[in-house]
């Protein structure tokens, strides 16, 4: 399945969650079996050069994309949670929403000093979110150069501010527009 089919499987919704904002909803691409797998397969396909130890996911769809990686990669999986789902203590790092703010966490237990870790969530906005999320595994003593998503809306800046803070933004799919 070539990356233009995989688009054509992302739903858009218009003015959600507001007036303006065209939504691109990936939950169709995920119900579609070939089109999972195709997306799966590319995004192993982007990460192919790269030497990485783990691969982190950020919660809740890069935990589908990041497990089925990490098992393609022969990796673990680091799940980077939202705000007071761990059980444990905790690194946290807050980052800004368009609406207000908002806070990742992660078990700094389950890394190890020097790991290199490859960061993957569903698409790539602004970049805030896989920004907290490389600020964490970087705290916690990580390396973390490259950042995989299955959709990237470029428009609105993320690659522009990963590259900024040392990480290259790969994605699958890329939309205009908001």
């Amino acid at each position: 399945m070539s990356r233009d089919e995989l688009k054509q499987l992302v739903r858009t919704v218009p003015d959600f969650p507001s007036s303006g904002i065209q939504f691109r909803d990936i939950t169709t691409l995920l119900a579609d079996s070939e089109g999972l797998a195709a997306s799966v397969d590319l995004l192993a396909e982007l990460a192919a050069d790269l030497a990485v130890d783990k691969v982190a996911g950020i919660e809740a769809r890069g935990f589908i994309y990041g497990t089925a990686l990490a098992l393609r990669l022969g990796t673990g999986f680091i799940p980077i949670r939202k705000a007071g789902k761990l059980p444990v203590e905790c690194l946290e790092e807050d980052y800004a929403l368009e609406y207000g703010e908002a806070r990742v966490e992660l078990d700094p237990s389950i890394v190890a000093q020097g790991e290199r870790v490859l960061v993957v969530d569903d698409l790539l906005a602004t970049g805030g979110t896989a920004l907290a999320a490389a600020r964490l595994l970087r705290r916690a003593g990580c390396e973390v150069t490259t950042a995989l998503f299955v959709i990237d809306l470029p428009e609105l800046g993320g690659g522009k501010a990963l590259s900024e803070a040392g990480i290259e933004a790969r994605a699958l799919i890329h939309f205009a527009g908001h």
